[in-house]
């Protein structure tokens, strides 16, 4: 949109409005607050504080039920244990007598270990004792998963909503943020932030929440139930936990620095492949083809690199864990299985305690892997609340002055601006437009013509001085007030998907079609959509170029036209389209200017020479001023850029 310079950086990629600014994180950068984005993002969950407690009391029930289960499948085992060994002893005598007996022969552990069961010698395994343990646990297990399926019910709701309202203050955000950050920033990474970003963080809020609330659960609910079983064996499983932890934190730091390489790796791909995209005529144009892939395959390398090791280290936490639970797991057999030989705890017990052990180190496992999602959604966070911090447009003031009536007088009165501090831009400008006027400015590139428009519309504010309306400071309006004043036709013609219709609408809400057809003949477009197929209900694609260049200035025109605007700005509207055309849209635009303010920037002289005041720019001031005529009898700045022009458009006719 403009020519001037713009605040820019040498690393980022050229966006499509502006240069390529700076991104959230530079590689290799560690979180600026890792728990403070944590305790962020989860101040996003107060509005379902009531369905979180819910989710807190289904979960806790449904571990309670999981939890217990073991042991009521221990007291099967136990049954069915007893039963065994009770069918092998011979009937007709008691406990007692058996143990007496076998310590007589010497197998003093084997009495020692039935001392502790309570056994009828010869009467077998009681069958209907184990099919009402078995049916009570498979009522626990059917509790547990009704149970656990209404808290992932829930929590989906939850972990949507919370989302959307994050979505909807990036969305907000974006409104509102001025337009120096889109011109500095790559569209590309822009987009990654709100859409790979925003979705990562609704995939973990989905899947983590609930897990790791469920862990914490299950590891108190187990301990309780491993030291009801065995002291020894619950200190032994104890101390995997701090061995664990310092496994887990020594990868996950170095994993941490992966993942922020690979989501601002993901924004620069999304930037180059969508500026590519935007220009890929250019590229194809000027056969760049193979710059753009080779450009295109080391960012796509690096991509590949941190996203490989981002997975690959974090990943080793799972099967190391795994390891050291396993070790864990041999300790407890043996131990459990000496034990029972001694008597001090039976076969269930044991059992049990093995299950517990494995449901006490499993959730340490899912959270190792948590760690993992966790590591790439706090990255994530960090570009999202970036964005949102960001610095915003300076706010309306408190009373904002509404013109009710615009006459259209424009005054600049020593007007300083400039994109960068370092280098001046605008200064000391003072331009006085009465109302009705077209004012044409022109100038060689780098002048400030557009930085005018940027100005006029409070895309950008002055440093000092003042810009007015009919007497009126724009600082002392709304800047939606301020712009239902302007109409705009930009060299660059913005069209949307939909119909020819809906695009010439976009300029007035609730247009009519009586009105719509009105503006579109205005501006010459009526003849032309009346000999589509589908007329004004043609489609446009994408960057609609199923219509021609022409065409499409035109409707921009016609939009104008339907906004019925106090004041207009034309900047370069007819740079990109053939003469013939050039022709069709001068009387358009004549027609929209008729008894209107016009500011008309415009690099063709030959379009400007009946403006009422043509103003000519050079760095930031203005070196000459006056209508056609009186300019070129200076013979100055004017008369050698026209001149130029005019000997340069008769050189090729001769050539």
């Amino acid at each position: 949109m403009s020519d001037e310079k713009r605040p820019t950086s040498d690393t980022q990629p050229r966006g499509m409005m502006g240069q390529g600014g700076r991104r959230g994180m530079m590689p290799g950068e560690k979180p600026k607050d890792f728990s403070g984005t944590v305790k962020r993002l989860l101040a996003y969950f107060k509005p379902e504080m009531i369905r979180l407690i819910i989710v807190v009391i289904l979960t806790i029930t449904s571990v309670v039920f999981t939890v217990y289960a073991p042991r009521i499948l221990g007291n099967a085992t136990n049954e069915l244990f007893k039963g065994i060994i009770s069918k092998q002893l011979p009937a007709g005598v008691t406990k007692d007598q058996v143990i007496a007996m076998l310590k007589a022969r010497g197998q003093d552990q084997f009495a020692e270990m039935i001392s502790n069961m309570d056994l009828v010698p010869g009467a077998g395994v009681d069958f209907a004792a184990i099919g009402k343990i078995l049916l009570t646990l498979a009522v626990i297990y059917l509790l547990a998963a009704l149970f656990q399926w209404l808290q992932q019910y829930i929590m989906a709701g939850v972990s949507q909503r919370t989302v959307y309202r994050l979505r909807r203050d990036v969305d907000q955000k974006l409104q509102r943020l001025p337009l120096k950050y889109y011109d500095s920033h790559p569209h590309g990474d822009i987009l990654s932030r709100v859409t790979n970003d925003v979705d990562n963080i609704a995939h973990t809020l989905q899947q983590t929440i609930t897990q790791m609330l469920s862990s914490i659960v299950t590891v108190i609910g187990v301990l309780i139930m491993m030291f009801k079983i065995s002291t020894l064996l619950s200190w032994i499983s104890l101390a995997v936990i701090p061995v664990s932890l310092v496994i887990t934190l020594l990868i996950a730091r170095q994993s941490q620095k992966q993942f922020i390489r690979q989501w601002n790796s993901t924004g620069a791909v999304n930037a180059h492949v969508e500026e590519m995209f935007t220009g890929h005529n250019l590229v194809k144009a000027f056969n760049r083809e193979k710059d753009v892939l080779e450009r295109f395959r080391q960012q796509n390398e690096k991509l590949y690199e941190s996203s490989f090791k981002a997975q690959f280290i974090s990943g080793l936490i799972h099967p190391v864990i795994n390891f050291v639970n396993n070790l864990n797991y041999v300790a407890i057999a043996v131990l459990g299985g000496v034990n029972v030989a001694n008597g001090v705890i039976s076969l269930g017990d044991v059992q049990a305690f093995i299950q517990y052990s494995r449901q006490f180190t499993q959730p340490i496992v899912q959270v190792a892997s948590i760690m993992n999602v966790l590591q790439s959604t706090v990255a994530s966070a960090e570009r999202v609340f970036e964005l949102l911090d960001e610095e915003e447009e300076v706010p309306d003031v408190d009373n904002p002055v509404v013109l009710e009536d615009v006459k259209g007088n424009v005054r600049f009165e020593h007007v300083y601006f400039s994109y960068d501090p370092n280098v001046p831009l605008i200064e000391d400008f003072n331009l006085d437009v009465p109302a009705g006027d077209m004012i044409a400015i022109v100038g060689p590139t780098g002048a400030g013509k557009t930085t005018l428009v940027n100005l006029l519309m409070r895309f950008y504010d002055v440093n000092s001085g003042r810009i007015t309306i009919d007497g009126v400071d724009i600082k002392q309006m709304r800047r939606r007030d301020l712009r239902k004043i302007f109409g705009m036709v930009l060299q660059d013609t913005w069209l949307f998907s939909g119909t020819i219709r809906d695009n010439i609408a976009y300029g007035k809400e609730n247009a009519t079609e009586e009105e719509i057809i009105a503006a579109a003949k205005a501006a010459y477009v009526d003849h032309f959509v009346r000999t589509l197929p589908d007329g004004y209900d043609t489609v446009l694609t994408g960057d609609a170029t199923n219509i021609s260049q022409g065409q499409r200035q035109l409707i921009t025109i016609a939009r104008a036209f339907l906004a019925d605007p106090k004041i207009l700005i034309l900047d370069e509207a007819t740079s990109s389209v053939d003469t013939r055309t050039e022709m069709l849209i001068q009387k358009a635009m004549q027609n929209l200017m008729k008894g209107r303010t016009s500011f008309v920037i415009a690099h063709r002289l030959s379009t400007i020479r009946e403006a009422d005041n043509i103003v000519v720019m050079d760095h930031g001031r203005i070196v000459e001023q006056g209508n056609h005529k009186q300019l070129m009898e200076k013979k100055g700045f004017y008369y050698n850029l026209y001149m130029s022009q005019f000997m340069g458009a008769l050189v090729d006719e001769a050539m």
